[in-house]
């Protein structure tokens, strides 16, 4: 049988079961190791709830281990020797980050779902208050003199400062996009905060990061240094002298056609070192040919600074680096080498298999046992540093049985699928979502095409996929497609091909933060609303029906499905000037905009990108007009 034909026929299969099976529950499936074969009986529908371990921590004494579980909404406190469950603490929706107050006697949990941090006591073992803080926040640190509180808000891009007597809002601090992961430093002095998706930046332009620097006694940014060519950082850690510092990210090759996989030409997972040792910032590659650290998160540096462990949520692994051994490398090598996969072997002891996308990690006080949260299959893993190799895996509490549901976001998360383990679909779709980056892809021809990357939230039953509609549902666009220009390779089975496209037929968009409290609307939004939905201009010209904005962007998703030819935005690097009318859903998230991320702004797309007026009537329309129609799309 043809290839062409293996995939029609496992694209129809797929296509077939899911049409069957539906996506209103869970579909329990026998387990991860081995996949259901079309045809065979799977259970009921069932609806399950996995703990999904994010984040470890130990209490400041070390006896405890603290563990904040993003599925079941909980803080699972454990015995950090025995691993006995000693309670489970319900806290917010979809908690994301934790820490402790300087005297431990608290914990603070953000709910990224519902705006709000929860007030753990840690000697009663629950919670005794919530407070609110600005738009889905990430992680909080405590200043040192316990005064104050700082919270990261992935969505308002910035970092709230609250008293942490009364969780009352003192400020707002600006970061950088995404914001999402705060560290102190080891004297106190100072907070360091990361974001998950890229600064705007100029068009096809290298992406730019940042670590925000906190004064944490003035509650003032004093410092923004910059992480070229990094496009999402995430975990910190500090040496505990504080001169050296550690932050891992994804570093893109988006630049370039996405092509010749063989030879790492896609992303570099890395760590950038940065403090007073280095007295720079030095970018270091974790990947070597044929094996990769795919989506590094969590850091931590030993005690005595002899080693540097990561944890890679797609390679199913946690790297091991020799650190003094690394800063000779760094001192012979003062030009670089971010982009050499053969470095790695100067300095990389070890890299050692844990479970299924670990993310969290946290070393014992005296750097002999490292803890790993592996999310996807509800463990922990102990790791004897000495050793270097996995003692024990504690099970948390739950359910035994891998939900089809489960097995798709499994899927989702790694990157085994892909040539030589480089790139799982949680690369370009940072937590199920989107990496605010345009990239090329070589079927349209090199150079030609490049497309901005979408939102994946809310894409069920919103077909054809692609900006120019060429895949006509999310098996085609999950299946080979992703295998044949991603991953190099033919993988997946139609169960697994199914339980993919499952789990992302699943992703409902996350609470829209421009709506009002009842979803009523502002005068400015009312006022933008009614631009969005005019058939007539402000000189009593009626507006042609394909250059509504209504008529584009119809339906409750905001789009009507269909392509249309040249809307205005088409350039000499287009092979195609025929469009799909891509969803609105959270719109206001996921700049840059049109297919080909030229935009930086809503603004821009009718400033810059509509001069003949193909994308609708908006010449007559005021700066405030055009504000109200930015202010009402931002409801979408």
């Amino acid at each position: 049988m043809s290839q062409r034909n293996q995939h029609r026929n496992r694209t129809a299969a797929a296509s077939a079961l899911l049409a069957f099976l539906g996506v209103s529950g869970l579909i329990l499936s026998p387990g991860l190791g081995r996949p259901v074969r079309a045809g065979e009986m799977r259970p009921s529908v069932e609806s399950i709830s996995y703990a999904s371990p994010l984040e470890v921590l130990l209490s400041p004494d070390g006896s405890r281990l603290y563990v904040l579980c993003q599925g079941s909404e909980d803080i699972r406190v454990l015995d950090a020797q025995n691993f006995a469950v000693i309670k489970k603490i319900p806290v917010g929706a979809v908690p994301r980050g934790f820490s402790f107050s300087p005297d431990g006697a608290k914990l603070y949990v953000t709910n990224s779902s519902e705006d709000t941090v929860s007030v753990i006591d840690t000697a009663k073992l629950e919670v005794v208050a919530t407070w609110k803080t600005g738009a889905e926040p990430s992680s909080v640190v405590a200043e040192p003199g316990g005064t104050r509180l700082f919270v990261a808000n992935r969505i308002s891009n910035d970092i709230s400062v609250l008293d942490a007597a009364t969780g009352v809002e003192q400020k707002r601090l600006s970061a950088g996009r995404g914001a999402s992961y705060l560290t102190l430093a080891p004297d106190g002095s100072k907070i360091y905060a990361t974001h998950v998706y890229p600064n705007p930046s100029a068009y096809r332009t290298a992406p730019e990061s940042e670590i925000t620097v906190i004064d944490a006694a003035r509650a003032v940014v004093v410092d923004r240094i910059p992480l070229h060519g990094i496009a999402h950082a995430f975990h910190i850690d500090f040496s505990p002298d504080g001169r050296l510092g550690a932050t891992t990210g994804y570093h893109p090759k988006n630049l370039v056609t996405l092509a010749h996989l063989e030879h790492g030409g896609a992303f570099e997972d890395t760590i950038t070192l940065f403090g007073a040792d280095l007295g720079r910032t030095v970018e270091v590659p974790l990947d070597e040919l044929e094996r990769y650290a795919s989506q590094p998160f969590g850091v931590a540096i030993a005690p005595d600074k002899s080693r540097i462990y990561i944890s890679s949520g797609g390679s199913e692994l946690v790297t091991v680096i020799d650190l003094p051994r690394l800063m000779q490398y760094i001192r012979l090598h003062p030009g670089g080498f971010a982009h050499d996969l053969s470095a790695s072997a100067n300095y990389v002891v070890t890299r050692i298999p844990v479970g299924l996308n670990p993310r969290g990690i946290t070393l014992s006080r005296d750097g002999r046992r490292l803890f790993v949260a592996n999310r996807l299959d509800d463990t922990l893993s102990v790791i004897d540093t000495h050793a270097n190799k996995v003692v024990s895996t504690v099970r948390l509490e739950g359910p035994k049985n891998v939900s089809a549901l489960r097995h798709g976001e499994q899927t989702f998360y790694t990157s085994r699928y892909s040539f030589q383990g480089q790139i799982g679909c949680a690369n370009c779709h940072i937590d199920s979502t989107f990496d605010g980056l345009t990239w090329n892809l070589e079927p349209d021809g090199f150079g030609r095409n490049p497309v901005d990357n979408k939102l994946i939230e809310g894409i069920k039953d919103t077909e054809p996929y692609k900006w120019t509609g060429t895949n006509p549902d999310i098996p085609t666009e999950c299946g080979p497609r992703t295998e044949k220009y991603f991953w190099r390779s033919e993988q997946y089975d139609d169960i697994t091909l199914t339980d993919l496209s499952l789990y992302v037929r699943s992703l409902n968009p996350r609470p829209n933060r421009w709506k009002l409290i009842g979803h009523e609307v502002t005068p400015a939004q009312e006022r933008g609303k009614a631009i969005f939905e005019r058939t007539i201009d402000k000189f009593g010209n009626q507006i042609a029906f394909y250059n509504r904005c209504i008529f584009c962007h119809s339906g409750p998703k905001g789009t009507s499905q269909e392509l249309f030819d040249d809307v205005g935005t088409s350039t000499p690097l287009d092979n195609t000037s025929r469009l799909k009318a891509p969803p609105l859903t959270n719109i206001a998230l996921t700049a840059p905009y049109l297919h080909n991320g030229s935009a930086k702004s809503l603004e821009e797309i009718w400033t810059i990108y509509n001069p003949q007026e193909k994308h609708g009537r908006t010449a007559d329309l005021t700066k405030d007009e055009l504000n109200d129609l930015v202010e009402y799309l931002r409801t979408r």
